[in-house]
């Protein structure tokens, strides 16, 4: 049979393409074809439109909304979080060979392009919104965070205070450039809250609540509420933007509804709610969470890092991941030291599970399956570059023993980082931006040591199983497989 099949996550990164690899793949074995278009980051070709007509069924492996759904129309579509065709692209294909069994339903209007599924709960829905605003912040954030660190290693930490470039620009001395790195950045960085709060919004009431998201995330930036403001502003514009599509308007005013008054009435409620109520109480929260980093010292500096490593390990790029990388990435703004120690721990927890594995596959070989050797090659690139998800083929065949693992081996290392004082600005970039990280040696014993721990610890679990397994063979003469 033939699939065609689009996959997307939130950040558009490593799942994305993961999982489109694992459905060509798991096509190939089956003898039929699938073509896939990825909707990340790097993108890729839209689906023709012979490949969607001689399709027998379309795979939608997406947490967002499928851009461009209105081309599958009339055809059989299955519909699942992006993970499962990861972990289970099997099951994907029996779903779809079953669905193209069945009539098919006539074509529906396009929905709006929100986030969630109408059926979702509302803790689902939640988290899915506030998904989507990360997953549009991350460009900004690799973009500002890099380009400041550039800033701070051509310049040291004293760029912050020179002239405005478009005053007095020096192109022949590496401080002028410096300079201009750290305002090009710094701009950049100036994004990050309005875009937050607009995606959010849009993730809840589609382009409508647009506006009043930016605007309500501009006015957090204004009043010094920060992050913590920023995502109350996305979920208030949201919300009134839902409650003004409830009012029934005449039929001659639906056309200028969307694009004129449920932008204007949707900015100035939210603009009043964030001057004069919403604000101050969440600026008085960011203020005492910034002097709370600033005053992190041990035990409580070490817990933090230990509970950082935890999550960014538990789901490997999932929201749990996402909440501790997107808390770490608020600081930054705050410029807070405490700031920078919780986002060199972040990323070197980030950076354990994917090593871990690759070690472990490559000094235990008969442990694990060709399969994952092959997986194991390719996560010391992807651990290194500070892709978690690299981790993610092992924990899907043997979740019970590894996901512990590399959840004690990330809480090591987060801890560490903590105690060392390592710091970091790039809010990406793994080891290659270890000339940006202060500390960097601590920082490498910090991510070592987790790796250790983290590989010896899987070894360690998967070597029982392994015992028990040869025990039993040798009872019934048979040849222990990994």
């Amino acid at each position: 049979m033939k699939f065609v099949a689009i996959t997307a996550c939130p950040t558009g990164i490593a799942h994305t393409y993961m999982a489109a690899e694992s459905l060509e793949q798991t096509a190939k074995a089956n003898g039929d074809t699938i073509v896939v278009e990825t909707q990340g980051s790097a993108g890729s070709e839209p689906l023709s439109a012979e490949d969607i007509a001689s399709a027998d069924a379309v795979i939608f492996a997406a947490d967002l909304a499928v851009q461009g759904r209105e081309r599958f129309a009339g055809k059989p579509i299955v519909e699942a979080p992006v993970k499962a065709a990861i972990n289970d692209a099997a099951g994907l294909f029996e779903r779809a060979k079953a669905a193209a069994r069945e009539p098919v339903a006539p074509a529906a209007a396009p929905e709006l392009a929100t986030k969630v599924g109408a059926n979702d709960k509302a803790a689902t829905k939640v988290r899915q919104w506030l998904m989507t605003g990360v997953s549009y912040l991350i460009p900004f954030v690799a973009a500002g965070g890099l380009l400041i660190a550039l800033s701070f290693a051509l310049g040291g930490y004293q760029i912050v205070d020179a002239p405005k470039v478009t005053e007095h620009f020096d192109a022949g001395s590496v401080a002028g450039w410096a300079a201009l790195m750290f305002q090009i950045g710094s701009a950049a960085f100036d994004f990050l809250v309005p875009v937050l709060a607009g995606f959010i919004a849009f993730a809840m009431a589609d382009r409508p609540a647009i506006a009043p998201g930016f605007v309500g995330g501009a006015i957090a930036v204004t009043v010094g509420a920060g992050f913590l403001g920023g995502l109350v502003a996305g979920l208030l514009a949201g919300g009134v933007v839902l409650a003004l599509k409830k009012i029934q308007v005449p039929k001659a005013m639906r056309g200028i509804m969307p694009v004129v008054v449920y932008p204007l009435l949707g900015s100035i409620v939210v603009g009043v709610l964030m001057y004069v109520v919403v604000g101050k109480p969440m600026a008085a929260a960011t203020t005492g969470l910034t002097n709370w980093l600033n005053s992190l010292s041990g035990a409580s500096a070490l817990l933090l890092g230990a509970l950082l490593g935890l999550m960014m390990a538990f789901d490997m790029g999932g929201p749990v991941n996402k909440a501790a990388y997107t808390f770490a990435v608020g600081g930054l703004t705050t410029g807070a030291t405490g700031s920078l120690q919780i986002m060199a721990a972040v990323m070197a927890a980030g950076m354990v599970p994917p090593l871990a594995l690759a070690l472990a596959s490559s000094v235990r070989k008969k442990l694990f399956t060709e399969a994952e050797r092959e997986n194991g090659r390719a996560a010391w690139l992807l651990g290194a570059s500070f892709i978690t998800e690299g981790a993610i083929p092992f924990a899907a065949a043997d979740p019970f023993r590894v996901i512990p693992s590399i959840m004690l081996g990330s809480a090591v290392t987060g801890s560490l980082s903590m105690a060392f004082g390592a710091t970091l600005r790039a809010p990406h970039g793994g080891i290659f931006v270890l000339p940006l990280i202060g500390s960097p040696l601590l920082f490498l014993v910090a991510l070592v040591a987790g790796t250790a721990v983290a590989a010896g610890s899987v070894i360690a679990l998967k070597q029982v199983r392994f015992r028990a397994a040869e025990r039993s063979a040798a009872v019934t003469g048979q040849t222990v497989n990994a």
